[in-house]
């Protein structure tokens, strides 16, 4: 077979189509980025759109508002991945809607977690920045989070998330040590990755995570149960309110509010 040079652009484009089902063309300017295929379908159920599925993401579409919504799996790889791949695209706000783990007695399930920057314990962001960089979540994105969450009354948490890649970590008590004196309000596997990848790549891109289980309490590690309790009670406002984020980031772009990378609001 005739093999032809390809650059990096095109590369990623051909990527995210293959990955996607998509075409480069149909994502739209504010991107949701999530680990869970239902996210998806809900989305595109409550718009009315379809949803595509290649041989890794899960997405839809809704030009209407302008907003496209991607399920990238879960883990810090695929979240390199979706930040190095969309980083190509002209998205001028990404959102994360994901979940974690809550390491305080008085949160509850269903709260939000807002995190300002991660601990990265996960190693897949060592490929971007040495380990003395910080992880931070985009200025802009976050300010947009904490400003909708305040004029809908949520029940929300600021604070810094610990990621990692440990699994069964719950049943690992050298481990909960460590993370007890990291001091850390959450734990989860993506958000230092996503931060890091994205100051690396100038890709403007926040977070609001829904605690789904209070792992450091007696009885309080997710199961099915509790899971399936989370997804049936929390999952709609967490994706309505992830659609209005990126609404209020695109209100604060087009002021050229301070936070945002420049290439998203049309300064070179």
């Amino acid at each position: 077979m005739e093999t032809q040079e390809i650059n990096e652009d095109q590369f990623a484009r051909e990527t995210l189509e293959r990955y996607s089902g998509s075409q480069a063309e149909e994502f739209q300017q504010n991107l949701l980025i999530t680990n869970f295929p239902r996210y998806v379908d809900y989305f595109a159920s409550s718009r009315g759109v379809k949803v595509t599925e290649g041989s890794m993401f899960k997405v839809a579409h809704a030009p209407d508002e302008e907003v496209s919504i991607l399920d990238f799996k879960i883990g810090s790889p695929a979240a390199a991945l979706v930040v190095d791949l969309c980083s190509f695209l002209s998205i001028k706000g990404a959102v994360l809607l994901g979940m974690c783990g809550g390491l305080r007695r008085r949160y509850q399930v269903g709260e939000y977690l807002v995190p300002v920057a991660s601990i990265r314990g996960e190693g897949t962001s060592d490929f971007y920045f040495p380990s003395d960089v910080p992880s931070l979540a985009n200025f802009l994105m976050q300010k947009a989070v904490t400003e909708v969450l305040e004029e809908e009354k949520a029940s929300y948490h600021i604070g810094i998330t610990y990621t990692t890649n440990l699994r069964f970590w719950e049943f690992n008590e050298d481990f909960k040590e460590r993370l007890k004196a990291t001091k850390a309000q959450g734990i989860e596997l993506e958000c230092a990755t996503l931060f890091t990848a994205s100051y690396k790549r100038k890709f403007t891109l926040g977070a609001l995570l829904l605690i789904s289980d209070l792992p450091l309490n007696r009885d309080g590690v997710k199961t099915k149960k509790s899971s399936e309790f989370v997804f049936d009670n929390f999952m709609g406002d967490h994706v309505e309110k992830g659609i209005l984020i990126l609404k209020k980031a695109s209100e604060m772009q087009s002021k050229k509010v301070k936070g945002a990378y420049h290439r998203n609001i049309g300064i070179e």
